[in-house]
C-alpha cells in the first residue's frame, strides 16, 4: 500500500487501508468490540484487516462498485458492495480488499470465539466448522449493526449487558443459519426447574449492577453463555436480556410509586447507565414515561 495507508489498531486485530475510513466510533465491552466508520466518494481503496476474534461486518449504507477480497483460508469474492450485505471473517485469517468506486457507511461486530459454540460447557471452542463469506444479503445482521452504529454515533452509552447480548445473539445466528443444521447438535432443551430459579434469584440480587453481565448469569449456573441463552428463552419464551430488562423496569416502577428519588436516580439503582436509555424503555413497556407514571400514582 501507498504512503497515505492507514493502521487501525483495534482491541481485536488491525486494519490497514489506503485512504483510511472516516468518522471512525468504536465500543468495546468484555465479549468484543464494535466499530463503525464511513467512506466518502473514494475511486479505489486498497487495504487488509487480520482480527483476533470471529467479526462479522456489515455495509449499512451506499456500496462499491466491485470489491474484491482474498482471504488466506481461501475465500475469495468478486462482485459489487450493497447496503445490507453482511460478511465474516473468522478469527486470526487475514482479508485482503480491492474496492472500486467506493461511497458507504459499514460496521463491524467482532465477537468472543466461545459465544458462538453450542455446547453448554463455558469456555467451550468456537465457531467450528463456520467459513468465511462475503456480502451475504441479510437483513437481519445488517439491521442489528445499523442499531449498533446509531446508538453509538448518538453518543449513547453503550452498556456491556445489551452489547454482551446483541453479541450472543448475533453469533448464534451466525452459526445457525450459516454452518447449516447438518452439522449443528440439536437445539438445547429448556433450563430445568432449579436452574431456572437459580438463574431468576441471581438476576434479583444484582439487578442494580450496572455491570451485570450475562456471563455472570451463566457462570453461575455452569453454563456456557451461548448455551444459557438458547436455553432460557426456551423456557421463559424471552431473551435473558428481555428478562432482565422487564425486572429493572417493574423494580423502578415500585420506586417510581413508593419513593420521591429523582427519575435519574431510580435509573441508577436499577442498573441503567444513562436515564435516557432508562426512559426509552420504560415508556416502550409502560406507553408512559416515568414522570407520568410517577404522577399518575400520585
Amino acid at each position: 500500500m501507498g504512503a497515505t495507508a492507514a493502521a487501525m489498531k483495534t482491541q481485536t486485530g488491525s486494519r490497514y487501508f489506503d485512504p483510511p475510513a472516516q468518522g471512525w466510533r468504536s465500543f468495546a465491552w468484555p465479549g468484543g468490540c464494535f466499530d463503525t466508520a464511513i467512506r466518502p466518494l473514494t475511486a479505489h481503496v486498497e487495504g487488509r484487516i487480520t482480527l483476533s476474534h470471529p467479526t462479522i461486518m456489515a455495509v449499512i449504507g451506499g456500496g462499491c462498485g466491485n470489491i474484491e477480497v482474498v482471504s488466506d483460508c481461501g475465500h475469495r469474492y468478486s462482485g459489487a458492495d450493497f447496503a445490507g450485505a453482511a460478511s465474516f471473517i473468522p478469527a486470526g485469517v487475514t482479508r485482503r480488499i480491492k474496492m472500486r468506486d467506493v461511497c458507504s457507511e459499514w460496521a463491524s461486530l467482532s465477537i468472543r470465539p466461545d459465544l458462538f459454540t453450542v455446547s453448554d460447557e463455558p469456555g467451550a471452542a468456537g465457531p467450528q466448522g463456520l467459513a468465511a463469506f462475503t456480502n451475504k444479503n441479510d437483513s437481519f445482521l445488517a439491521g442489528m449493526l445499523t442499531e449498533l452504529r446509531r446508538l453509538r454515533c448518538e453518543e449513547q452509552p453503550l452498556d456491556s449487558l445489551y452489547c454482551e447480548a446483541m453479541a450472543v445473539s448475533a453469533a448464534q445466528y451466525v452459526l445457525r443459519r450459516y454452518r447449516g443444521p447438518a452439522s449443528c447438535p440439536s437445539l438445547p432443551s429448556a433450563l430445568p426447574g432449579w436452574r431456572l430459579r437459580r438463574a431468576k434469584e441471581y438476576v434479583a440480587a444484582h439487578l442494580g449492577d450496572q455491570d451485570l453481565r450475562l456471563d455472570d448469569v451463566a457462570g453461575e449456573l455452569g453454563l456456557s453463555t451461548g448455551f444459557f441463552h438458547r436455553a432460557f428463552r426456551e423456557a421463559t419464551g424471552e431473551t435473558p436480556l428481555g428478562y432482565i430488562q422487564r425486572q429493572r423496569i417493574e423494580e423502578s416502577m415500585r420506586l417510581l410509586a413508593l419513593k420521591d428519588h429523582a427519575i435519574a436516580q431510580i435509573a441508577m439503582k436499577v442498573g441503567f447507565l444513562s436515564p435516557s436509555h432508562f426512559a426509552r424503555l420504560f415508556r416502550r413497556q409502560t406507553d408512559l414515561t416515568p414522570s407520568q407514571y410517577r404522577n399518575g400514582k400520585r
